[in-house]
């Protein structure tokens, strides 16, 4: 009985094993292959595994990497060296503002934002290969936040970046940015034109016109560093983010590569841009000074003085007068002069406006001149003077 029932127990075992044995073989591989075939899970052999595999990639991705293989080299970085003083009033030098820079000529000549250099004692230029190279200011632009420095390239073959034409830009068209963000060598961000002629209000409270904007995303670090097509050609400066935080909320905007197509070449032959001047000292009306005078139009600029044997006394334009001078705070005002009202076309409110309606006029150009006289509107012609340093809107 007791041979019986070892026997029984013996078989009940063998029996589990065996159901067992198929319910985990047969899990993984329900239509397995006969005995005998090749194991599906074998490795690969040697010439199979060792064989290249191909990368498939959009063309969009294609342009993004050859522009970047292609323009990432004629981008530097831009780093400053500012003064600062102690409570002894010694100079303290200490690390300044850093942004990005594109290489537009082989002889070293990079352009960047003004405020990227502003206050700037030195400079300095940080190529693809890490060499860190001392560079000097040759021109600035404030008023279109631009500024060209240069470096000696020491025997190096510099690629430049080629100026594209954004006067074609289209919404939607995708769009690249290299620059150094946060410090990050040659970082790119890709997006798209998410808009065109923005307005953007500068440091020195004028007004940038026809800025891009771009969801690309561009952080500190990024200012003066191009903006590309996907040709590789550069459509625009980085310049400025919106951001309550400080980092990228994709709207970021682009001086148009247009104006620096405009300004470079004055930058690089004079340091600063010749810019189209009416030879007058102007003063902009507020609402004071226009109850005060009892003037019967409240918004303009007041011709303070006509500067003698200028363009404006040429024209007939009239100055205000030394009895009818009043002071207001510092600033000293002469009524009774005409009052601009318009330039080209252009309204003329307030000083803004009128370095605005100037802006893109070079010296030699006629513009019409709007002016209020004694209760009645006229107009004249005037062939435009360089623009004075003392005039500059800094």
């Amino acid at each position: 009985m007791r041979r019986i029932l070892r026997l029984l127990s013996y078989a009940v075992i063998i029996a589990a094993a065996l159901t067992t044995g198929y319910y985990w073989g047969s899990r993984p591989l329900p239509d397995g292959p006969a005995s005998g075939d090749a194991d599906p899970a074998a490795p690969l052999p040697r010439e199979e595994a060792n064989s290249p595999v191909q990368l498939v990639v959009s063309q969009e991705e294609h342009d993004a990497i050859q522009v970047y293989e292609i323009r990432n080299e004629s981008v530097v970085n831009v780093n400053t060296e500012v003064v600062s003083y102690n409570w002894f009033l010694e100079p303290i030098p200490r690390e300044g503002s850093s942004g990005s820079g594109s290489i537009i000529d082989s002889r070293g000549y990079v352009l960047t934002n003004d405020h990227v250099v502003d206050g700037a004692v030195r400079l300095f230029v940080t190529l693809s290969d890490g060499v860190q190279l001392e560079a000097e200011i040759v021109g600035r632009d404030p008023e279109n936040d631009l500024a060209v420095i240069r470096f000696d390239p020491e025997g190096r073959e510099l690629e430049a970046i080629p100026f594209g034409d954004s006067s074609i830009l289209r919404i939607g068209q995708t769009v690249l940015a290299i620059g150094n963000p946060f410090g990050l060598d040659r970082t790119l961000t890709a997006g798209i034109v998410s808009g065109l002629g923005r307005p953007l209000r500068a440091r020195s409270n004028l007004v940038i016109r026809d800025m891009i904007q771009t969801d690309a995303s561009i952080n500190p670090g990024n200012s003066g560093g191009p903006l590309l097509n996907r040709a590789g050609e550069m459509i625009g400066i980085n310049t400025a983010i919106f951001s309550p935080s400080g980092g990228s909320v994709g709207i970021g905007f682009a001086v148009p590569v247009n104006t620096a197509r405009r300004v470079v070449p004055d930058l690089i032959e004079h340091g600063i841009v010749k810019r189209g001047w009416i030879d007058i000292v102007p003063r902009q009306l507020f609402p004071q000074l226009v109850r005060y005078a009892g003037l019967p139009i409240s918004e303009g600029i007041l011709i303070h003085e006509v500067l003698p044997e200028g363009n404006a006394d040429r024209a007939g334009l009239r100055g205000g007068s030394r009895t009818g001078a009043v002071r207001y705070g510092r600033t000293v005002i002469y009524l009774g002069g005409d009052i601009i009202t318009a330039v080209d076309g252009m309204p003329v409110a307030t000083l803004a406006n009128l370095y605005e309606a100037l802006e893109d006029k070079r010296p030699g150009e006629r513009v019409s001149v709007r002016y209020f006289r004694d209760g009645q509107f006229h107009e004249t012609d005037i062939t435009l003077s360089t623009r004075p340093a003392r005039f500059s809107w800094e």
